[in-house]
């Protein structure tokens, strides 16, 4: 992706925060139309709600020197995938796969690269689906294609995620061995409790559905025995005048 060149004074920051916000509101924009979508087809919101972020200098030039890069605009752009980051919360597992590929299907949205952390999860517990998406932002000048990470996961996934960013940073990425532990532990509970929810939600919508069924075979029940009472009626009164008939 062609970006500003080598000036990285202030302008240029400024400019990179102001391309990266445009590429966040986009995608966001994008989600909430997709979710009142949903909700107006299927009467059902997938998405619970979503978060943003644009990372912070001080974080963007920490990860460029872990991975041995200069200091720079142009290594932020090529090297870091997630200056601009979206997460996406939803209430079952099924959900995060019905919205990643609602995303995959916009026309102006490009997918780089998918993580499922979900069906291959990290050592440590971590569940959540990456994707790196590029979207176009339009400038009075030019157009710029931005990466943005697009984080999707549950409400517990992320409710796990946040307890062990927190316990990370507490103990600078050095836990004791006995909380990372327990952190393992806590991950299969969370894996267990979206499976039962998912397992719920579903049996409440099979019974949603029998129920519908049966209302539905009941007024036509009940339309039925309308149009034969009304049919009744009309044959005593032909029977009882048959002049009139």
């Amino acid at each position: 992706m062609e970006w500003f060149g080598d000036n990285d004074g202030v302008e240029t920051w400024q400019e990179v925060v102001l391309v990266y916000t445009a590429a966040l509101r986009q995608i966001e924009t994008k989600m909430e139309i997709l979710n009142e979508e949903f909700q107006h087809v299927h009467q059902y919101n997938p998405i619970e709600h979503i978060k943003s972020r644009i990372k912070t200098p001080e974080s963007i030039v920490k990860k460029l020197k872990r991975h041995g890069l200069e200091s720079s605009i142009e290594n932020m752009v090529n090297h870091v995938n997630d200056i601009a980051g979206i997460r996406i919360i939803c209430s079952f597992t099924s959900d995060i796969y019905r919205i990643a590929d609602m995303i995959e299907k916009q026309k102006d949205i490009q997918v780089l690269t998918v993580k499922d952390y979900i069906m291959f999860p990290k050592t440590s517990g971590y569940k959540s689906y990456h994707m790196i998406v590029t979207v176009p932002v339009y400038l009075s000048d030019k157009t710029v294609d931005t990466k943005v990470e697009i984080q999707i996961r549950t409400v517990a996934m992320d409710f796990w995620a946040s307890l062990e960013h927190k316990i990370h940073y507490k103990f600078e990425g050095d836990a004791p061995e006995h909380i990372r532990q327990e952190l393992v532990d806590c991950a299969h509970l969370v894996s267990d409790l979206d499976e039962k929810m998912l397992q719920l939600n579903d049996e409440i919508l099979e019974l949603s559905h029998i129920q519908e069924l049966e209302r539905e075979a009941q007024e036509a029940k009940e339309r039925q025995e309308r149009i034969d009472e009304i049919e009744r009626r009309k044959q005593e009164q032909q029977a009882a005048d048959p002049a009139g008939a």
